[in-house]
C-alpha cells in the first residue's frame, strides 16, 4: 500500500505567509516573494536516513495578524525515545520564530538532530549575502554561483540576503553552531543551513534526560514595487521555442546483475523501449565475475546497442594487473564494448571535506593502465555514485574520452516536492561540470528516484512499507505517473548541457520501466526521449518551469507536468491538458 501524501496547510499574516507541512514550514514568503524555501527540524539516524516523526497534540491559531502552532513530535532509536516540543509563531510585522526542546528518553544515538533552513537558488546563486558568526563578527559576501564542493560558510549565527529589490530576510539560527553547504550537489534545490559541524564525529549521542533547545528567528522587511501576482489555476503555461545548437542526446537504460535475467526475460520489451545505450555495472567486490559478462554478452547478441561497461576497480592489487584480468575475462566472455569507464573502489564512498581520503590509487595511474587494458576503447571517467563526489575529487579530464556521473533526489528529503525540484538544480550541476571538464563529452547516468548506493553510510535503507524516504533504492513513485514526468523533466532540465549520453533508469528492477512484465508509466516516458535521441535540438523555455518542463527534438516536444494538480499548456497555438503529473508528446503543427 502506497504512502499517503499530506498536503500543506498555509498560515498568513499580513504580508507574511508560509506552509506548514508534516511540522515544518516551506515557502516562507513576504509580500508573495519567496525568502526562505524551507526550515524543519530533522533526526538523522546513524545510516544518515531521517527518522519519521510522529507528531500529536497538533494546535494551529490563526488571526490576520499573527498564527501560533504548537504539537509534539516523537521517534526511536532502539530502545531510546526522542520527544521533541515545538512552537511556531508568526506575525504581520514581519516576524517568524520556530523553536524546539528535545528530551530524550535514554541514550540517543543520532548523525544530526536539529534544524535545517533551506535557501532557495534561482535567483539567490551569486548574489550577495552578510553571515554573522558566532563571534559577532560580519563576513560579506556571496552565495556561490558555480556549485562550491566544501561549505561556503563556517561558524553561522545568521544569515542576511536580499528577497528582491528593496527587501531583505535576515535569518538568526540558535542553540548550537550551524554551517552551510551547497546542496546543489546532491541536486537539492538549496543552499543548507544546518545544525552541528560536519568536522565533529558521527554518530554522537544525545544524553538522556538532557535538554537540548534550538531556535530559529527569521526577521523580515521592506516593501515591493510591486506585488507578484499569482497564477490562476486554470492558466495557461507557455511554451516558447527557439533555435538551439546541437542535437538531443542519446537514451540509455542502466543494467545491474541482479536484473539481467529479468531483462532478458523482456527483450522484446527492451527493443520497444529502443534505447541508443546501455551501461552495464560490475564489480568485482559484489562477486560480479565471468558469468556476469557472459550474461551480459547474450544481453548484447540479442538486443545490439551501444554499451559502456562501468567497471569498479578493487583495488586490491596493481591497478595494471586488476585491469589487464578484467580485459582477459571481457575477452573470454566475447563482449562487444563501445566503452569503458573506471572508478576506484574507495571512491564509491563520500569523503566530506576536512576527512582523511581513504587509500586509493593515483587517478593517473588508474586511468593509463585502463588505457593499456582497453586500447581500442574510449575511456570514461567521473564517479559511478553522485555530483557530489565528483565536484570533491576531479579527474585529471586530460586523460579521459567522456566524464560521467550520477544524481539522485532521495539523499536530503523524499516527499514529492522536493524530489521534483531536484529538477530546479541540475542545470547548476552541469554547469559546473562544464566549468571544469570544459566542452568534452558529457554523460549523465544511469539516474533514478531511487538510490543505486549509499556513499554516506553503510548501505541502503530496506523499504518494506513502501514508504517515501531517504537513502533507499526501493521508491513507490518508480510505478506511477510521478516517475515518467520525473524523467521528462529531467531530460528537459540537462538539455542546455550538450549532453552525449542521458541514461535514465532500468528496464526490470527497483528503477524499471516494468514490474512483473507490465509497463509502468516511466516505459512510455523512456520510448519518447529514446525516439526524441539523435534529432536536431530545440530550446524550449517555459512560462512556469516550477510546474511544466519541456524538450524539444526535430518537430517534436515532450512536455512534463511536473506538479500534483492538472495543468493547461500553450504551445504552437494549440493547448494541451496535463494530468496531475502527465506527460504528453507534441508534434509541432498538431499534438500526439
Amino acid at each position: 500500500m502506497e504512502q499517503p501524501v499530506h498536503a500543506a496547510r498555509i498560515l498568513s499574516a499580513g504580508p507574511l505567509s508560509v506552509e506548514l507541512e508534516d511540522g515544518n514550514l516551506r515557502a516562507l514568503r513576504w509580500h508573495g516573494n519567496e525568502a526562505i524555501r524551507a526550515i524543519a527540524y530533522l533526526v538523522r539516524d546513524a545510516n544518515w536516513g531521517n527518522h519519521a516523526l510522529q507528531i500529536s497534540g497538533l494546535t494551529v491559531e490563526e488571526t490576520k495578524a499573527d498564527f501560533s502552532v504548537r504539537y509534539r513530535a516523537e521517534c526511536t532509536d532502539g530502545d531510546a525515545r526522542l520527544a521533541v516540543d515545538v512552537h511556531i509563531t508568526g506575525s504581520a510585522g514581519g516576524k517568524l520564530v520556530f523553536d524546539a526542546e528535545a528530551v530524550p528518553e535514554g541514550d540517543f544515538r543520532t548523525n544530526r538532530c536539529g534544524f535545517c533552513v533551506l535557501h532557495p537558488i534561482v535567483g539567490v546563486a551569486g548574489q550577495p549575502v552578510t553571515v554573522e558568526h558566532t563571534d559577532g563578527s560580519l563576513e560579506q559576501s556571496h552565495f556561490p554561483l558555480a556549485i562550491e564542493p566544501a561549505q561556503p560558510f563556517f561558524d553561522i549565527r545568521a544569515i542576511t540576503h536580499a528577497i528582491a529589490p528593496g527587501m531583505t530576510a535576515l535569518c538568526r539560527m540558535e542553540g548550537d553552531t550551524f554551517e552551510m553547504e551547497d546542496q546543489r550537489n546532491w541536486s537539492d534545490a538549496s543552499y543548507k543551513t544546518y545544525v552541528r559541524p560536519l568536522a565533529l564525529p558521527w554518530p554522537y549521542t544525545l544524553e538522556s534526560g538532557v535538554p537540548l533547545r534550538q531556535t530559529v528567528t527569521v526577521l523580515l522587511s521592506g516593501e515591493p514595487d510591486t506585488i507578484p501576482r499569482p497564477a490562476r489555476p486554470d492558466e495557461a503555461i507557455r511554451l516558447s521555442i527557439r533555435p538551439a545548437a546541437g542535437r538531443v542526446p542519446a537514451f540509455g537504460l542502466g543494467i545491474s546483475p541482479q536484473e539481467l535475467a529479468e531483462t532478458l526475460d523482456n527483450i522484446e520489451a527492451l527493443r520497444a523501449v529502443a534505447p541508443q545505450h546501455l551501461i552495464l555495472a560490475f564489480d568485482p567486490l559484489a562477486g560480479h565475475d565471468g558469468a556476469v559478462l557472459e550474461g551480459y554478452a547474450r544481453l548484447l547478441a540479442a538486443y545490439p546497442a551501444e554499451a559502456t561497461l562501468e567497471y569498479v576497480l578493487p583495488c586490491r592489487a596493481l591497478p595494471a594487473d586488476e585491469l589487464q584480468e578484467a580485459a582477459r575475462m571481457v575477452r573470454a566472455a566475447d563482449l562487444r564494448l563501445s566503452a569503458i569507464a573506471v572508478s576506484p573502489a574507495p571512491d564509491l564512498k563520500s569523503t566530506p571535506p576536512g576527512s582523511a581520503w581513504p587509500a586509493c590509487p593515483p587517478l593517473a595511474e588508474v586511468y593509463a593502465a585502463a588505457r593499456a587494458a582497453f586500447p581500442d576503447l574510449p575511456l570514461g571517467g567521473g564517479m559511478f555514485s553522485y555530483f557530489t563526489e565528483l565536484n570533491r575529487k576531479r579527474p585529471p579530464v586530460g586523460m579521459l574520452d567522456f566524464i560521467t556521473h550520477t544524481t539522485s533526489p532521495l539523499v536530503h528529503a523524499a516527499d514529492d516536492r522536493s524530489v521534483m525540484e531536484t529538477l530546479e538544480a541540475l542545470p547548476f550541476i552541469t554547469a559546473s561540470v562544464r566549468a571544469f571538464a570544459g566542452d568534452m563529452p558529457y554523460r549523465i547516468g544511469p539516474s533514478a528516484i531511487g538510490m543505486r548506493g549509499n556513499p554516506y553510510g553503510a548501505s541502503l535503507n530496506a523499504n518494506p512499507d513502501n514508504r517515501r524516504m531517504t537513502m533507499t533504492a526501493d521508491d513507490p513513485r518508480q510505478a506511477t505517473d510521478f516517475a515518467a514526468a520525473w524523467m521528462v523533466g529531467y531530460a528537459a532540465a540537462t538539455a542546455g548541457a550538450s549532453l552525449d549520453v542521458l541514461s535514465l533508469g532500468s528496464l526490470a528492477g527497483p528503477f524499471g520501466l516494468l514490474d512483473a512484465g507490465t509497463r509502468l508509466p516511466a516505459f512510455k516516458a523512456a520510448q519518447w526521449l529514446a525516439a526524441l535521441a539523435g534529432s536536431e535540438a530545440l530550446g524550449v523555455e517555459s512560462s512556469d518551469p516550477a510546474r511544466v518542463l519541456a524538450l524539444g527534438g526535430g518537430d517534436t516536444l515532450l512536455v512534463a507536468n511536473i506538479t500534483p494538480a492538472a495543468r493547461r499548456v500553450a504551445v504552437d497555438g494549440a493547448t494541451l491538458e496535463l494530468g496531475p503529473y502527465g506527460i504528453a508528446q507534441h508534434r509541432r503543427g498538431g499534438a500526439a
